[in-house]
């Protein structure tokens, strides 16, 4: 059946669709989950934006080559929109794919009426826009010098100011209809898991160049939905895609409990179930936590301040709550959380000794383990190295050399020149006042963040003045490297740790590399370490984190422990390690919702 031709439109900063009629799909329309973000999003086109909320929308609307298997632990992939896996030669320098025929994206006034099939050709340019040097893509890293051609074009670019889309690529090859081939410049065997990342979703060209700077209010794919309406840094509301092709659960269980229940009532339903998603953004902890306690969140991660209300001494679910039909996940996620400083500001970046010292004296006053008692409720583990537990490239047995030492910090400073005014506070070397400007957010939690890093920054005697803003204008301005002190996290993208040790790469500077942060050694190091294989890589990764603990441009934290609260009524619920969105694989049993 031919799908709905949906027309969206921009008022007052509102994209709104018209009223769906569902088709092929089997979503039910009062089947609605909702949803809460704790944090805004910043618009879907990936390729712009590497925001972990913008990519949890971008997930169920593009569609990659590859995705996960939702169950498998280790985690593996399986085939997307591709037939199959790829066929690879060349000992992981050759992949080719299969694309399934008759997947259409969503109807869309760029198409002008007429239907739009997939086709191999929309995910070279997807990835050409990744190229594109004036997109700035964060995921450019991924594939940067790995694709035969590539980096020709790109310089070819730079030196004209503007990328040939037309121009054929020797590593990105469209060899018919339905079949793409990536050469590479070495074997790489985690390719197939870079294609598995949102930002590798398959874009038609006639949408990027009808929307143009809209684009990212107007994403269009082949996905189980789309997006219904959409108030910036308030709500999303997405729908079932009615043209989508739909799949079978039929994951296999791990042998746990918790996946043989999802398995029981789940093998053979036709997927999506869910009709439409409605998401809130709820950046206070409380209101988050009142939310769900309404039954107005169908799952959510216990906040901090909920972790005494809702789990005992064993961590286990207090009688009360379990009494409600509410189930608990919990699962260490593949992520580090971390505060970053601004190589480029002129008060903490730099590569002096005085520089590093007072970098280093801020990075020995956080007491962690304060941290994670105070404000994870010991729901965390203190974070080693650049690369966390579950992550190919992970030594259990690494530990940081830069540990909670206020008497040493204190030492520090008073052996490079920041000596104490009369009011306690530091001077700099010069004799100016110094004071850590630290970007933070609203909400419970960032107030006690703030008042924590104080504390510890009172105690080697440096002033913290707080700027309060959104998580998005945040990220833009430390994209910028226009910014002091900022607090962030990275889940894993791909299951290898050059996925974090990307991060803090050179050329990654206003991409990925927050931090600004250039080192010849630490590049040389990363460099290194690409050549090899992912199972080679482990000694190459411990000499970058003890490069990073040396120059202090970052100050590890913790991994968290989530602890997902889910509705009686939701099922097929788990959390993957690296898929951050399961909207598509969930089922609710009995919707009685308004």
């Amino acid at each position: 059946m031919k799908s709905i031709f949906i027309t969206v439109t921009v008022l007052s900063s509102v994209v709104a669709c018209m009223p769906m009629v569902y088709a092929k799909t089997p979503a039910q329309a009062d089947k609605v989950l909702r949803v809460a973000f704790e944090a805004p999003d910043d618009g879907f086109d990936m390729v712009k934006t590497f925001n972990y909320y913008s990519g949890n929308v971008a997930d169920v609307i593009f569609e990659r080559l590859v995705q996960y298997d939702y169950l498998a632990d280790p985690v593996k992939l399986m085939p997307g929109t591709a037939q199959s896996l790829p066929v690879i030669e060349k000992n992981g320098q050759v992949y080719t794919f299969k694309i399934k025929s008759g997947i259409y994206f969503t109807d869309d006034p760029a198409f002008k009426g007429k239907r739009r099939e997939l086709v191999a050709e929309d995910y070279v340019y997807s990835i050409k826009r990744i190229l594109d040097p004036k997109n700035h893509a964060s995921s450019f890293s991924f594939i940067d010098n790995k694709i035969v051609g590539a980096n020709a074009l790109i310089e070819q670019a730079k030196k004209t100011g503007n990328f040939n889309y037309d121009a054929k690529i020797e590593g990105i090859k469209a060899l018919d209809k339905y079949t793409i081939q990536f050469t590479l410049t070495q074997p790489d065997y985690n390719f197939p898991y870079i294609l598995a990342y949102s930002s590798f979703g398959a874009t038609a060209r006639e949408v990027v160049e009808y929307y143009k700077d809209r684009l990212a209010m107007h994403p269009v794919g082949t996905g189980p939905y789309m997006l219904s309406k959409y108030v910036p840094r308030s709500k999303i509301e997405l729908v079932a895609n009615p043209d989508y092709r739909g799949f079978v659960w039929n994951f296999k269980s791990t042998g746990t409990a918790w996946d043989n229940q999802l398995v029981k009532e789940m093998s053979g339903k036709q997927m999506p179930q869910i009709g439409k998603v409605n998401i809130s953004i709820i950046e206070e902890e409380q209101s988050r936590w009142l939310a769900f306690q309404s039954k107005q969140l169908d799952f959510d991660k216990v906040t901090s301040n909920a972790i005494p209300k809702v789990l005992d001494h064993n961590n286990q679910l207090k009688p009360a709550i379990k009494k409600q039909g509410i189930r608990l996940y919990a699962n260490k996620e593949a992520e580090i959380t971390y505060s970053m400083l601004n190589m480029r500001d002129p008060v903490v970046g730099g590569k002096s000794l005085d520089k590093i010292a007072l970098r280093r004296a801020i990075a020995m006053s956080f007491n962690v383990n304060e941290y994670i008692r105070i404000l994870r409720k010991g729901q965390a583990v203190k974070a080693e190295m650049l690369v966390p537990a579950g992550i190919s490239g992970h030594n259990p047995d690494y530990r940081s050399s830069i540990g909670y030492n206020p008497v040493l910090a204190n030492k520090l400073l008073d052996h490079f020149g920041y000596k104490k005014g009369a009011d306690g506070y530091r001077n700099l070397p010069n004799g100016k006042a110094l004071t850590l400007k630290i970007n933070t957010e609203s909400g419970s939690s960032s107030v006690m963040y703030s008042e924590l890093w104080k504390k510890n920054l009172d105690a080697i005697g440096i002033r913290a003045d707080f700027k309060v803003s959104n998580f998005a204008d945040n990220l833009k301005a430390a994209t910028q490297c226009q910014y002091m002190m900022w607090s962030g996290a990275w889940h894993a993208d791909y299951p290898e740790g050059e996925n974090f040790t990307q991060l803090l790469y050179g050329p990654n500077v206003g991409r990925g590399n927050q931090s600004c942060y250039q080192s010849t050694a630490y590049d040389n190091l990363y460099k290194q370490a690409m050549q090899q294989p992912p199972e080679k890589r482990m000694p190459f990764y411990e000499k970058m984190s003890r490069q990073i603990e040396a120059d202090n441009t970052w100050i590890l934290q913790d991994t968290r422990i989530r602890n997902w609260l889910i509705q009686p009524e939701v099922q097929g619920f788990k959390a993957h390690p690296i898929m951050n969105t399961n909207w598509q694989y969930l089922d609710i049993a009995s919707p009685n919702q308004k």
